[in-house]
């Protein structure tokens, strides 16, 4: 008797197992009755030549029924410019790909468009993913902005070796080499009729002139950046744009991903370089983000000629800083220095500085931050326990706003041997020493009038969007009128454009209504 009922149970067994198996081998054709994620996937703007991000699509199956979807593919067939990857599968048509009931599979889309038709500089790529045929075909379009651009880059040999540069020499006095190239002179001349794609370091070459005309774009793939030479000379045109999103006049350097999710990533290339030698560099009107160092500028030591003159510009989300300055000479005017990984303006060894109606503004969010927003120094010990060390003839900031997310957001370091000449007039100084560390430090004496002059050390900025460094000032900021109007005079127009003579606020912009935007 127990044998018997052993059995049925394990013919019962057997048979619940088998047809559980077997159904799920009963698939139907689909019947056009999908639905997906998106009826239509947009693959952000790339360059021709330059592959997207992958996108994603998630096809559903919401009937009860187990399906086969009898070919998945693209309309453009084999000549498509897009890639699939189906359910882990790459290629760019597929034939009965199980569904099973109210479940879902994942497509994975990728594209790399070459636009040959050189008169065009912009390119609507479209095509679709054809799910079935006939009478049950489901379609969900593809649509990609390809932009035509310049591209630059180093020569490779014949035998496969790079063009390669040297960009400085190690503590030994070895050459550190990565891979550039020179600018040839029909390259000297970046317009505004294509965007730039520069892969490597391209040098302007000693002697050389690059102009920067307006409306000019100029991005830089990974590990990538420029080098301005000893007796080189760069010089950046950007003019005031109407259009605050667009700027459409304004000279931009940022990563060559043009994906949004992109657009906040710092780090994406090295940075801009002028080295040691190069002087009367002039920048106007541009942008500068998404690099490791914004700007890396080497004083040439004698500091009788300014090597950087930077007006109506910003520089924000590097990953180090934004300008690092190693005995330099700066003239700078309407300057606003964003987030960064570290200082945003670090004023290294000394060197002569003037900065007037700049923000420098420091609310990094995307990591650790020791460094204040602003940091100078005249000497750097070496490991040796030794020092290099340099005057700091002159770092005056005139009607400046100095702020950040940190507690004490302006550094100084002196050897008490070099000069250090420092004056802060009109400023806002971000400075709440809560543990009394800089109390008997002379340098943070805030009542010496030598080195402060109605300075503001507390208050509310108003800033319209420190996590988009937006440091536009709302009406409510504490900095309104507290400008000296004979600083103003020096640079009238703010950096928008708004007169700023009679009563002028501090910072890179004259305050505005929050609520207009």
């Amino acid at each position: 008797m127990r044998i018997k009922v052993l059995l049925v149970f394990l013919i019962t067994g057997l048979f619940v197992w088998f047809s559980s198996c077997r159904k799920d081998f009963e698939y139907a054709p689909s019947a056009g009755n999908l639905s997906f994620s998106k009826d239509t996937v947009y693959l952000d703007t790339i360059f021709s030549n330059i592959g997207s991000s992958t996108y994603s699509l998630k096809v559903y199956n919401p009937t009860r029924d187990d399906v086969i979807i009898p070919t998945i593919g693209l309309q453009n067939g084999p000549t498509s410019a897009y890639r699939l990857n189906v359910d882990g599968v790459a290629g760019k048509t597929f034939q009965n790909i199980p569904l099973n009931a109210q479940d879902s599979l994942f497509i994975f889309i990728e594209t790399t468009v070459d636009i040959s038709d050189n008169d065009l500089n912009t390119l609507l790529y479209t095509d679709a993913i054809e799910f079935d045929a006939g009478s049950n075909i489901q379609e969900v379009q593809l649509v990609t902005l390809v932009k035509d651009a310049i591209f630059l880059f180093p020569e490779t040999d014949a035998s496969g070796e790079t063009e390669m540069i040297t960009l400085d020499f190690d503590s030994e006095g070895n050459p550190i080499q990565v891979e550039g190239f020179e600018l040839s002179d029909t390259e000297l001349n970046f317009t505004g009729e294509k965007p730039y794609v520069i892969y490597g370091f391209a040098v302007v070459p000693e002697g050389k002139e690059l102009l920067i005309d307006q409306g000019a774009r100029i991005h830089f793939h990974k590990d990538s950046g420029l080098l301005i030479k000893e007796g080189a000379t760069m010089t950046m045109n950007g003019a005031l744009s109407d259009d605050r999103e667009l700027l459409e006049n304004e000279v931009i350097f940022e990563g060559d991903r043009l994906e949004p999710s992109f657009s906040d990533i710092s780090g994406q290339w090295s940075g801009i370089w002028i080295a040691r030698g190069s002087i009367s560099n002039a920048i106007s009107y541009t942008t500068i983000k998404n690099a490791t160092v914004g700007l890396f500028i080497e004083g040439d030591g004698v500091l009788d000629t300014p090597t950087l003159t930077i007006k109506n510009s910003q520089l924000y989300n590097n990953a180090s800083h934004n300008i690092w300055a190693e005995t330099a000479y700066i003239e700078a005017q309407n300057v606003v220095l964003g987030s960064s990984g570290s200082s945003s303006l670090y004023c290294s060894l000394g060197g002569n500085y003037s900065f007037i109606h700049s923000t420098i503004a420091n609310y990094w969010s995307n990591g650790f931050r020791v460094d204040a927003a602003l940091e100078i120094d005249n000497f750097i010990p070496n490991l040796d326990n030794n020092a290099n060390s340099a005057h700091l003839v002159k770092a005056d900031f005139r009607n400046c706003i100095i702020a950040g997310n940190g507690y004490t957001e302006l550094s100084l370091t002196s050897n008490d041997e070099n000069d250090f000449n420092f004056n802060f007039s009109n400023c806002y100084i971000k400075f709440d020493d809560i543990s009394n560390s800089f109390q008997t430090d002379p340098l943070y004496d805030f009542e010496n009038n030598s080195n402060y002059e109605s300075v503001i050390l507390e208050g509310d900025l108003d800033f319209f969007r420190t996590n988009r460094n937006d440091y536009r000032i709302g009406l409510d900021a504490e900095v309104i009128n507290q400008g000296n109007p004979v600083f103003s005079a020096e640079t009238p127009l703010d950096i928008l454009g708004i007169d700023r003579t009679s009563n002028p606020d501090l910072g890179a912009y004259q305050a505005g209504d929050k609520e207009e935007e």
